[in-house]
This record gives C-alpha cells, structure tokens and sequence, in this order.
C-alpha cells in the first residue's frame, strides 16, 4: 500500500524504521518541521485521516493505506485558497519566526469550539519560543487581536496621534511572508529541493565524553568502511588557524580560543571528529564506529574554583596576548575593576545597608529551528554556504580568515531563521561544513539534533553577583558595590563583552555617586556560553532591582518612590563606575517616568478590577504583593555596527529593497518596507526586501543587539530619501519644471498637477540608460537609551508554594513605534522567554560538567498554558537619534521581568529568593524557612 500525501500517492516507500517527518520532506513537504524528534514541539504536526500527530515519533509505515495531510494540503480540505485557521494565523499575525505555525495551524485546524474554549490543554503539545502565545491565541480563536493603539482603552499610552498613512509608519502592517509562513512555503535552511543539491552529503560529529582531555590518536579505518561513509575529518585536517565563534563587528572583542577541530577537547559534548556520508544513517554509524584514544586531564566546573590559586587550566598554553585573554594561567578570560567616587564614603553615609549574593543560572536558547548549515562549492570553485544565522556577513570573514580565502570567494545566505536569541550570532556549523565541502568538492549539510542545542552549542552566562548597597532614610541610593563572576564555559565566546555589558546600563540607569565593580570572566570545564537576549544586563538587572526593594524596604519608602528618586533623569550623566560617560550614547528621547508611571497606575487599576470582581480574597493559604522593576539598555551595541542597503524602481513602478539583516521573528523586513515606503509616500506593500545574502550589499554587522531597526533601519531610510530626491529630479526634467514642484504619491509623482506614474517614469529611465536607485549608509553612532519597566502582581499558595500570576504589565520607552503590533509581539515574546528563565528553566550540568537536561520534556521552556496575556504599553516619545523617531525594543523588554517577580513574591511573602530560578519546591522551602508554611494536621483514618 501507498501513502497518499496531500491527495496524491508518493513515489517512494519509506524505509524500514523511517519516522513519517523525514519522509514527509523527503516527498518535497518543507511544511513539516523538526523541531525536537521527540514528540515535545509540535512543530511536525500533520494530519493522518484527518487526527493530528506528531510526524517525529509516528513511523512512516503506519501511514500506508492512509491519506496524510501537511500543512501545503491544508488549504485544499477546505475548498478555499486558505483554510480558516492559516487565514486567521496571517490576519492577526498569530507567528514571528513562523518556525512552529505550521504545527499550530495543524493542530488548532481540527479544533472544535469546546477545545477552542481550553487552549492551555489542547495546544500543550505545540511549543512557541518568539510570541507569548497571545496572538496565537487571537489566531485560533478568530479574536481581533488588540485594538487601534491610536485609541483610547487601547493599553498603548501615546493616544490621539493622527491616524498613519495605509502601509507607512505606525500602521499595523503584516508581515511580508504572512502568507508563505501560514502556508508553509516560506524556506528555512534546511528547505531546499533535492534538485538543487545534487549529490549531498551528511555530516555528524563525535563528541567528547570527557570535559578535559587530549586525544592521543583515531583509529578511522572502520568508520571509512561502514557503507556510505566517504570521509572522516579529524584535527590533524583541520586549519591552525585559532577563531572565535562569537560574531562581532570587531573580531578583537572575543578571544581567539578555538580551532574547528581540535586535538585538546574542553567539555563534554566537544567536537572530535566529523564523519561525512551519503545518509544521516551512515554518518552516525560511521561516527559510533571510531575508535579514540583519550588522555583525560584534570578538569574545572565552577568559575569559584577556576579562580583559586593551582586550579586546573583551561586554556593555560595560550598567549594572552595574541589570543586576547586576560589572564590564560588563572582561567580569567576577561575582567573588569572600576570605581565612581567612593563606596567607602558612601556607605558611610547610608542609613540602612543590604548585602546579599544573588544568582543566575544557565539558560537555553531553546530556538525552534536547531543550527543547520549547507556548504558547497560552486562550479567557479567559490564557498557557497546557507545557514542558520542573525549574522551572515560576519560568518563569511569568520569562513575567509579560518580558511584563508577572500571575500569573494565566500558567499554566504541566511534563509529565513527559525528563531536565533543571540545563540545564532555565533559560528558552530558553518566552519565544519565548509572544511568538508572545501574538501571533497560536493555539497555538504549538518542539522543538529536538539541533545546538541543544549549540549553542544551555548547557554546564557550564569552570574554570581556579591551586592552592597546603601540608602539614606531620605530616600537617596548612596553606594553600590558589586563583585561579579561569570562562568563562560570551556571558550570565552562573548565572555569579555556580556561581563563588561553586565555591568553597564544597569548600573548606569541610577544615580548614584559612589559605585563600584570587580568583574571577572571565567573558563571552566563546562558548555560554552555565548550571547543571549539582555547580553549580561537580565543577570544585573535580577541583584540590582532586587536590591532597590530591599533598600526601599529598609528605608520604609514605597518602591515606585525610591525608584522615581535616584533613576537618571534627562540631562544627567549615564555613569555606571567609569569617571567619563560614552561618549556617543545620547538621550535620544526619555520615556522612563513614563514607563514607571504607566506600570504604576495599571496595576492601581488591576487591583480595583479583582476587587470589583470579589477575585482579591483567593482565601488564607494565598498571600498576594505587587513587585516592579526598570531597565535601561543602548539602541546600539558598542565600536561600530554598519549597514548598508540599496533601493530600486523597478519596471512596474514598485521598489526593491535589497539590505543585509536577517528576518528571524524580529520583524525587521516589515520595518524596512514601512520605513522605505514612508520616505516614498507608498504603501509598505509597494517594497519588496531582499536580505540576508552577503551578494546583496556591501555590509552588515548583523541582527543582534537590538540593532534591526536602529541601524539597518536608518540606512534603509537613507536610501529611501535619496531616491526619492532622485525620482522627484528625473520627472522635474521629464516634465521641464523644477523638482521642487515634483511630489511623489503612492504610484505617480504629480509635478505642477500632473500625475506621471511610476512605471513611465522607470521606462523613461531605462530608455535613458538611468538607474532609479540609490544607497543608503548607517555606522551605529551616535546611540541611543530605551527603557522598560515591569509589574507583576501575583499570588503565592503558602503551602505548597504554588505560584499564580494575577496581573502582567510592561511599558516600553520605543520612541516612535513603527508597527504596534509586531512592537508589540516583541515585548510579549521577550516576557514569556524572562518568566521561563525566571521560574523554571535551566541547564542543569552535573558535578562531572555533563548537561543533564538534553531534550525539551526535561527542559521546561513555557507553554500557552505557562504565560499570562500581559498587558503592554508605549511611552510617547520621539527619538532624535532613530530612523523617523524609533528606537530599538527586541532584547530589552526581557531584562526587567525576573527582578519584578522576585520583587512581586518578596511584596507578597516576605522572602527574598536571590537565586533563579523561582522554582515552586524553592518557593516552598523558602516559605517554609521563614514559618510560612501551616502546619497541616492529619486527622485519623
């Protein structure tokens, strides 16, 4: 029997023990994700007779006899172009990255109205990393999502702004791949027809089991003779050349620590060797038949311990000097030791003084697309590589430095990103695959598995921070000290720069004259960390907002108040404890009294709405508290970060817009089209967006560090202003008037009354050999300052140390807001992401520095039923520095969300916890070390 996939019977059977995923995409049914290959995600869902399931854990042979439909079927069983659900999905933009929209639109399609009224049960088996699951929610419900922000009652401060032009700023304008993504025909990395690989190989890695250890030899005689197999790649074939696979603008910001492959092997799950074959299958047998010899050495796994004196070393052969490592013999990787004023004093002078060592742990991405990459050779012998990444210009002169090649050489495309967070701007599969398609001449592809993502790949840093602080009984913050300790794992990849941002704008977003720092990153024997959303100032942010409470605590003074006293006000100096500011970070415009004011009266409004309702007394064993934290963080990151985009007229009178930033669920190809189009007076729908392609423009730095719309943005908008001046000037010569008389307007340009369209003008132009284009430049300076405040009201069950969150609310200083609801969608998704990192995720690695929590069902990242509809609101400012008054608001809406609730169950308990994260059973022996918990009394049976 055959399968019939989407009505049609496939040509092929499957193979013996094949999962039906894998041979849904071998059909050509890109739809189909892999997400997890356990059963966790959802994101292969298809439909088998018409009953979803998870296609990573359903054997294909189950499905002969049976009619499977994908989600490119989907429309089909309908008898429309879309089936009601993808119509509703791209309507209220129910996805961001769109990695897992197939999965949900598959599985909320055989909904009912009963299981519509209960999504947190029926779609707990669909994971989400990028939306808060609100929009998903307005999706399958058919809900109108959130109402005008220019209205009142619309939860967005700034009300009464004139309504914008239909596809220009400020107009909710949908994503351009709305209808690819909802259908499943958007491309992803690994989506690309068999046609146009042809002859690929696979690639798959060993890994060390050892967390320090020198590899004496490989015995790769039986791997070669496992059937398919066609190469083993070892260190003794790798380049010399040290790199790091953290992607900066300037590669001297990162230690040059690591080689492809090495012959010293630093933590469990390290590469050792790669085998490359014809199948998946064949590479991973090949990879368990090597054969390694080991010499183990001593090993590290705390950054305490690295820093003692005879501690095993890490990297202690290398040069700190060429290598850019502070101090190699002592494991520090980084440091940093600075002081405003003085502590001293300033302690002196204080009335009450809180000491406290707080903690972050290590946090997984959790992206829903894995890192994948394809590299080639082409026929002129140029690298051609596709891959997972926010930063495709940066891995192209990572590829040309390591392999010692030219630019030209290299072209490197970023398809559309299934989710990135920081862990994308990083070189972990590109290298490789490029050695072994360098080598052997074909094309050559590595997918990890989602036991590598957190084994294998990076985490956020976990900090231990040792706070003083004091307070006068006036309110004033009069000291604060910190000690801090990174732990950046087996290679120093954004160690330097999350440490040194760590301590940046969370210190500098408070006025104080008396600050001091002593930082330290440190090597251990452990995954690597890397960059994550927030990039040190999530783990900062957590001691210093827990500390002003604490402080407002001591003092007797609301927390709001205290906050409203010492944060910085326009016009003072950002000083975090270096004696001069940066000199280039600028008010662009200032929201924070806003922001802080918003919070304060919606949760005043949150308590009278579950008082009018009678929800304030759940009853005795529930104590409720309001908590609140604020953040502040640099539109731009630090020593340049550069764009360049190019705009065209083409023939029919539309516009392309050809710029470098990848598209990952951050929503930067809507910004560009909206902000292209308000400079040429069209819709943003009139502006196609080419991206990603480092054949495409000059340079990108990347999208990371907030800097879409900020930096790329600014250089789109350039370009688009340039070329309308040169539009308005070609049809002032058509027309023999002055350009000044010329005004561009939606499909024409009208000089003196007439309307002469754009597609005549683009002919008149081609007839006269002129291009209608332009180039548009940015270089990330000078910068700016967004802010965000956070409120949380909750409730604690002293008994079993449950915990319900009652109200959610942030406020986002984003200047002008280019599109509310994708701006919008950013800050839910950000919180959802900071309320998992708060409560329970973690990567737990045990004492013999193996990770412990390898696949997602023992890796909780939250769920619909896990996130609560926040409320959102935006200041109503103006930014001088942005791209039409905009600023940047993709990581910062994390970094305050972990102190307000800490500060929330402190409020509501009494209890500080100063370690995430806030788990139920450390609540409740937290409750129960303070005598919170009743002393419940068994009666007899």
């Amino acid at each position: 029997m055959a399968i019939e996939i989407n009505g049609k019977q496939a040509d092929a059977a499957p193979r013996p023990g094949q999962c039906l995923r894998t041979f849904l995409r071998e059909q050509g049914n890109f739809g189909v994700k892999k997400g997890c290959d356990g059963g966790d995600c959802g994101a292969c869902t298809v439909h088998v007779d018409g009953t979803p399931v998870h296609s990573c854990i359903y054997p294909a042979v189950r499905a002969e006899g049976h009619a499977v439909t994908t989600i490119e079927g989907l429309a089909a069983t309908s008898g429309a172009d879309l089936h009601p659900v993808q119509q509703q999905f791209m309507e209220r933009q129910g996805f961001q990255c769109g990695f897992c929209t197939a999965g949900m639109v598959m599985t909320a399609a055989t909904f009912d109205d009963a299981q519509k009224e209960n999504l947190p049960r029926n779609l707990k088996g669909n994971l989400c990393r990028c939306t808060g699951y609100r929009a998903i929610s307005d999706a399958v419900c058919g809900h109108a999502g959130h109402p005008d922000p220019r209205g009142q009652g619309s939860g967005i401060a700034g009300a009464g702004q004139p309504d914008p032009e239909p596809g220009r700023l400020g107009d909710d304008v949908p994503a351009p791949a709305s209808r690819a993504v909802v259908t499943g025909t958007a491309r992803y990395t690994l989506d690309v027809p068999a046609d146009e690989l042809q002859g690929l190989l696979h690639l798959k890695l060993l890994r060390s089991p050892h967390a320090h250890a020198r590899v004496l030899s490989i015995n790769t005689g039986a791997a070669l003779e496992v059937p398919g197999v066609v190469a083993v790649f070892t260190h003794q074939d790798a380049p010399e050349q040290l790199f790091s696979t953290a992607q900066h603008e300037l590669f001297t910001d990162d230690p040059d620590d690591t080689r492809v492959l090495d012959d010293v092997v630093r933590f469990r799950g390290q590469r050792v060797a790669a085998v490359v074959a014809e199948t998946v299958a064949a590479a991973e047998a090949g990879v368990r038949a090597l054969d390694v010899d080991y010499q183990e050495l001593p090993a590290v796994f705390s950054p305490q311990e690295a820093l003692q004196p005879g501690a095993p070393l890490v990297h202690g052969e290398k040069d700190g000097t060429v290598s850019r490592i502070s101090r190699p013999g002592q494991n520090v990787v980084a440091e940093l030791h600075s002081e405003l004023g003085s502590v001293a004093e300033g302690f002196a002078a204080a009335d009450f003084i809180h000491e406290q060592t707080y903690q972050t742990q290590r946090v997984q991405h959790v992206a829903l697309e894995t890192h994948a990459a394809i590299a080639s050779v082409d026929s002129e012998g140029r690298l051609q590589v596709r891959t997972s990444s926010q930063v495709p210009f940066l891995v192209r002169r990572t590829l040309c430095r390591v392999f010692g090649l030219t630019e030209e050489q290299v072209h490197v495309v970023a398809g559309r990103v299934g989710g990135g967070f920081g862990g994308k701007q990083e070189v972990l599969t590109e290298d490789i695959v490029a050695l072994a398609a360098l080598k052997l001449g074909r094309p050559v592809q590595l997918e990890l598995t989602r036991t590598e993502q957190f084994t294998a790949t990076t985490t956020r840093h976990p900090f231990t921070i040792r706070l003083k602080a004091g307070a006068s009984v006036d309110g004033r913050l009069t000291a604060l000290e910190l000690d801090v300790l990174t732990n950046t794992g087996a290679y120093g990849n954004h160690g330097p720069g999350v440490m040194f941002h760590g301590c940046g704008e969370s210190l500098a977003v408070y006025r104080c004259g008396n600050k001091k720092v002593d930082a330290h990153a440190m090597y251990t024997n452990t995954v690597p960390a890397g960059a994550f959303r927030g990039y040190g100032l999530s783990q900062m942010i957590f001691a210093i907002e827990s500390a002003m409470d604490e402080l407002a605590a001591g003092i007797g003074m609301d927390p709001f108040e205290f906050r409203r006293r010492n944060m910085v006000r326009e016009g003072d100096q950002m000083l975090s404890t270096q004696p001069d500011p940066e000199e280039d970070v600028h008010y662009g415009s200032y929201g924070l009294d806003q922001c802080l004011g918003l919070v304060r009266d919606a949760l005043a409004r949150g308590r009278e709405r579950y008082r009018a309702a009678g929800l304030d007394e759940l009853g005795p064993e529930w104590l409720t508290g309001e908590g609140t934290a604020l953040s502040m963080i640099d539109t731009v990151p630090p020593r340049g970060h550069f764009a360049h985009s190019r705009l065209r007229l083409l023939p029919d009178g539309t516009y392309q817009a050809d710029v470098g930033t990848a598209e990952f669920g951050n929503g930067t190809t809507t910004v560009h089209a909206q902000l292209a189009a308000t400079a040429l007076s069209t819709e943003a729908a009139k502006v196609a967006v080419r991206q990603s392609d480092t054949d495409l423009v000059e340079h990108d730095t990347g999208a990371f560090g907030s800097a879409g719309t900020v930096v790329a943005g600014k250089a789109t908008l350039a370009a688009a202003e340039e070329l309308a001046v040169r539009i308005r000037a070609f049809a002032a010569g058509i027309r023999q008037t002055q350009a000044s008389a010329c005004v561009l307007a939606g499909d024409a340009v009208v000089c003196d009354g007439t309307s002469v369209p754009l597609a005549e003008l683009a002919q008149a132009a081609a007839d006269a050999g002129v291009e209608l284009a332009a180039e548009g430049r940015w270089g990330g300076t000078p910068r700016s300052v967004a802010f965000n405040v956070h409120g949380f009201r909750v409730a604690v069950n002293r008994g079993t140390g449950e915990l319900k969150i009652l109200q959610s609310v942030q406020a986002a200083d984003a200047g002008v807001v280019v599109n509310p609801r994708q701006c919008r969608g950013q800050i839910e998704g950000g919180i959802a992401q900071a309320i998992g990192a708060a409560l329970y995720e973690e990567v737990v690695v045990d004492d013999a520095g193996r990770v412990t929590t390898d696949i997602l069902r023992q890796y909780h990242i939250p769920t619909f039923a896990d996130v609560p509809r926040s409320e959102v609101y935006f200041a109503d400012t103006n930014d001088k520095l942005g791209p039409l008054g905009a600023k940047s608001m993709s990581e910062s809406p994390f970094n305050p969300v972990a102190p307000a609730l800490a500060n929330a169950i402190r409020n509501a308990t009494g209890v500080r916890f100063a370690s995430l994260p806030i788990a139920r059973d450390k609540v409740y022996l937290g409750l129960k070390e303070a005598g919170l918990v009743p002393n419940l009394q068994r009666s007899a049976t």
